[in-house]
């Protein structure tokens, strides 16, 4: 069965040989990869031009919407992925990560979107900065979408994870994507992107896939397109100094394999939890996947006194691991993705020998659960020992791609750290121990080699997420060898695939242009209350103005007995005198408090409630005699999505600033409320 590619609104296969893909369990063939003949050029125009156009036409929210939906079907269908996985070598434990790991990681996406972004075509960032003495000139930085493509090349490892956690970031900032998986596991994302089709929500033209050589593809792109690639790190740099991508500045994120390390600290004992919890890690980042992570552990560097203790229990566990065919319940090490990997293992761990001894592993004749020879590209839980680690060099620039990882010892903190930093760059680096101070010193001297850094211990152990587990909200890659790039991160993910730009002009402009109340922007001013208009009929920029009200010493007392706050700056006039202050005032939450008094209006209407107050700041003290205004304008207005038989409603944001009788201001601060929708 030859593997089509989705290009162009139509599955189409290549016109070449291509490449046979076999099952890594059992050598049987699976498909035939091949994408000859596919003219990039039309690929590319298709995306920018169809799927491009309906993306950047629908707003954040939109994209968030029809990507949940699409993700939630998609794991209705889970179990159909899952059998495709086993084809790969990987068990199911292993698989979870990938499949409901990825839909998980879309459907983080989704729901940031709809919790953080604007309903809207715009992203605001930052606040706004004044540029002028009179605040008629004004500047401010928008994220708009970039009319081109995004290229994601793919490693093998993660076919289903690996492509949704690219393509959701993509597709909510606007921009289409074209998918290049890993030649060996290419059937299982096409299976993936097939269904994405199928279902339809998506725009056409916002998701293709190339399912072989991409050819030609990086010479069409230009500056409004980007690129990722996740895979070894010298193909890696080989694709970031492609000539096009350089003479076009065309942004590019790498992440790549990285000699990993786990950290027993100096402190641990034996007997402690913390040591079982590092052998527990290490041995299952040894096996999980088979080894084939770019973040599982390959350098275990632990104090000179527990080199043997740690090299015992390691082994025993290993030992215990059952390997076989991953659909078996039983089995916890699969098999490699193919025999060239198994030979490049092989070639690897020869090289790694040239520093470190074999400890457990090496001999490929093992037992395998449920087969009756080796048909597929197993290769055992292998450990390595290397005694003169600070000297050695293979260690640390040798990465076999597979459950091998190499045990070397330290004397000294500043030697666990030296060590970890050999590694040139890493996506991970994980720390076992209980002495805080000891996790800092080691966290100082190795963060800016790694992209992220777990510190466990027995107090986290049981909800930890584990050394190997990049998450939607934190960033994943690693500077050096890891690829200098950055993935995931939350909204940091999204705004990689979308334009900054400094945007200046008046207060009123920008506020046109954002759809957000700029201070100093136009007012609108109307005889109906705010309070008694529908979440539609509120206009940003529109303002009242309350009447005034004079603050006294019975509001202080009053506020002070009701709340319990008798701080002394409200109550004790010598105290006061010789503070901050120079007087006894009113308390700030009385200020807010009877803000909301001024500007509330107390008849039932189309606001439902208070959601909430930001950006709260008390700008002057209000003594006894002061006469407070408050001035209320819509500054920004988000519609939410309908849930069951509520109401349709919006949060409004409101601007609110408190001023006294001099005009000047004494509380500043956003409030939010819920306000009903007409439309349905």
């Amino acid at each position: 069965m030859k593997l089509q590619s989705y290009v162009m609104g139509a599955w189409v296969s290549g016109a070449g040989e291509g490449r046979q893909v076999v099952d890594a369990v059992r050598g049987e063939p699976v498909c035939v990869v091949d994408a000859t003949g596919i003219d990039m050029v039309q690929v590319t125009d298709y995306g920018r031009r169809i799927g491009g156009s309906a993306l950047r036409a629908m707003t954040f929210h939109e994209r968030a919407a029809a990507l949940k939906e699409t993700t939630k079907q998609l794991m209705a269908m889970k179990e159909q992925f899952y059998e495709l996985s086993f084809k790969t070598g990987t068990t199911r434990a292993d698989a979870w990560p990938d499949i409901e790991g990825g839909f998980g990681t879309a459907l983080s996406y989704a729901s940031l979107v709809t919790r953080e972004f604007p309903n809207d075509l715009v992203l605001i960032e930052g606040e706004m900065e004044a540029l002028s003495k009179n605040g008629s000139f004004v500047g401010r930085h928008i994220l708009t979408s970039k009319p081109g493509v995004a290229v994601h090349i793919n490693a093998y490892n993660f076919p289903v994870w690996g492509m949704l956690e690219k393509i959701a970031p993509s597709l909510l900032a606007g921009m289409p994507v074209i998918v290049k998986p890993a030649t060996p596991t290419a059937y299982l994302t096409k299976a993936v992107v097939e269904e994405i089709i199928n279902i339809g929500l998506l725009p056409e033209g916002a998701v293709q896939i190339v399912c072989g050589s991409v050819g030609d593809l990086l010479d069409q792109l230009n500056e409004q397109d980007v690129v990722t690639f996740t895979g070894s790190a010298s193909t890696g740099q080989a694709l970031k100094n492609h000539p096009n991508l350089l003479a076009n500045s065309v942004p590019f994120t790498m992440e790549a394999d990285s000699l990993n390390c786990a950290i027993l600290g100096e402190s641990v004992k034996a007997e402690d939890p913390e040591f079982q919890l590092f052998v527990k890690e290490v041995a299952r980042e040894m096996t999980s996947k088979a080894g084939q992570k770019c973040t599982a552990i390959r350098r275990i560097i632990v104090p000179n006194a527990l080199i043997e203790p740690v090299a015992e229990a390691l082994k025993a566990r290993l030992a215990k691991t059952v390997a076989g065919d991953p659909a078996l319940e039983e089995v916890r090490l699969g098999a490699l993705v193919s025999a060239e990997q198994a030979q490049d293992v092989r070639a690897k761990v020869e090289a790694l020998c040239s520093e470190a001894t074999v400890v457990a592993g090496g001999e490929e004749d093992m037992p395998l659960s449920g087969l009756s020879h080796n048909a597929g590209a197993f290769y055992p839980a292998t450990l390595l020992r290397c005694d003169e680690p600070l000297s050695a060099k293979a260690v640390h620039s040798v990465e076999a791609f597979g459950p091998v990882a190499t045990l070397m010892p330290y004397h000294s903190l500043d030697d666990a750290v030296e060590l970890a930093r050999m590694g040139k760059g890493s996506l991970v680096g994980s720390l076992f121990t209980a002495d805080d101070q000891e996790a800092r010193a080691i966290i100082l001297g190795a963060a800016a080699w790694h992209g992220r850094m777990l510190i466990i211990n027995s107090d986290c152990a049981g909800e930890s997420t584990g050394h190997g587990a990049p998450l939607a909200n934190l960033i994943h890659g690693g500077p050096g060898r890891a690829g200098g790039g950055e993935e995931l991160g939350g909204a940091r993910a999204i705004k990689h695939y979308m334009q900054r730009t400094a945007i200046q002009g008046s207060p009123t402009t920008l506020m046109a242009i954002t759809r957000e109340y700029h201070r100093g922007a136009k007012e609108i001013h109307d005889a109906v209350h705010p309070f008694k208009k529908y979440f539609e009929e509120l206009q940003i920029g529109e303002t009242l103005v309350t009447h005034r009200r004079t603050v006294t010493e019975a509001d202080i007392v009053n506020f002070g007995c009701v709340s319990g706050d008798h701080f002394y700056a409200h109550f004790d006039e010598i105290a006061a005198k010789d503070s901050f202050f120079g007087q006894r005032v009113a308390h700030g939450y009385f200020v807010i408090s009877a803000a909301a008094g001024m500007f509330v209006h107390p008849a039932p209407g189309p606001v439902i409630a208070n959601y909430g107050l930001e950006n709260l700041r008390f700008v002057e003290p209000v003594p006894a005699g002061t006469t407070i205004q408050c001035k209320l304008t819509v500054k920004r207005k988000i519609k939410k999505a309908q849930r069951g038989d509520e109401k349709p409603n919006g949060v409004v944001v409101w601007a609110v600033e408190v001023t006294n009788q001099n005009g000047g201001p004494v509380a500043v601060y956003d409030i939010l409320t819920l306000v009903e929708r007409q439309e349905v």
